[in-house]
């Protein structure tokens, strides 16, 4: 009688065991990253925290129209001279990303990683993304346009190079509000005479979503005058801030934007050493549009 006595009492307590241990493993849920802060990992001359999955290919069309500065007569810059990006992207990780594109402008090469260093959480354990980016840009004009940069005497092929890097934080609020801030800095191995080689820059940027597939973005990038590091004795060649706002259009698998900006540049590093056009004066504002696409793989 003991003996069965016993069995029984065993027999309860390892259910108990076993019952508490899959109520533990319940309310363990795992605390995942955010579901898409951004439609698209572009938001018009900017980077944002969203990334696509690891093993996804991303292909990337860029274009900006001609200012609206001559009217009518070229269609308010559709048919003036134009400046398009064409780049692949591919995430290697979730968190990590490399690309390479070519630009219109300058025949520009360029190679860039993404690497979202934290990534905001849906129970806030972590309340922001943290990302860096990386380009380096190869320009592929002819050699004797380095002649007409500061030293004439001589070329090497390092004078090609440029690079930017930026620091993103970003969080998504809510459902329709996501805002990002940015620090930046440019450096070029060779400029034209009375420019600097370095830039830093600050700047934020967001979207506001008011349908399921359709958001208003917004940027603001600025340059920073900042005399300890400048070469020169005023500011008077110093590239200008660059403002632009748009629509966002995302599917799973696609997004468009289109939007009015003030800089044709595409790649950051140009825009914020040789962007001349002021916002605040309309002829200055172009239009332009992002066209994204994703592959699985």
């Amino acid at each position: 009688m003991k003996k069965i006595i016993f069995i029984i009492v065993a027999v309860l307590l390892s259910l108990n065991f076993a019952y508490t241990q899959d109520e533990q493993e319940k309310t363990k849920v795992k605390d995942k990253p955010v579901y898409e802060p951004f439609g698209s990992g572009y938001l018009i001359d900017n980077q944002t925290c969203q990334m696509p999955a690891k093993k996804t290919l991303e292909m990337v069309i860029q274009h900006r129209f001609g200012t609206v500065q001559n009217g009518i007569s070229d269609l308010y810059g559709i048919y003036s001279s134009a400046n398009t990006r064409m780049g692949l992207n591919y995430s290697i990780l979730d968190n990590l990303m490399v690309g390479y594109g070519i630009t219109r402008t300058n025949m520009y090469s360029d190679f860039s990683v993404k690497w979202n260093v934290l990534r905001q959480t849906r129970k806030n354990k972590i309340p922001v993304f943290v990302t860096l980016y990386g380009d380096m840009a190869i320009n592929g004009q002819n050699e004797s346009v380095f002649y007409s940069m500061e030293d004439t005497s001589s070329y090497k092929f390092k004078d090609r190079f440029s690079y930017f890097s930026q620091l993103i934080v970003g969080r998504k609020f809510n459902d329709w509000l996501s805002v990002q801030v940015h620090t930046s800095f440019t450096h070029f191995n060779k400029v034209a005479e009375g420019k600097d080689h370095d830039v830093v820059g600050f700047g934020f940027n967001g979207r506001i979503k008011f349908s399921p597939q359709t958001s208003f973005i917004f940027q603001y990038d600025i340059p920073l005058k900042i005399k300890s590091i400048s070469e020169n004795n005023n500011f008077d060649n110093f590239a200008l801030p660059n403002l632009g706002f748009g629509v966002d259009i995302s599917t799973s698998t696609h997004a468009f934007q289109i939007f009015i900006t003030t800089a044709s540049g595409i790649l950051p590093q140009q825009n914020y050493e040789y962007n001349y056009n002021d916002w605040k004066q309309i002829s200055n504002w172009l239009v332009g549009f992002n066209i994204t696409r994703l592959w699985g793989f």
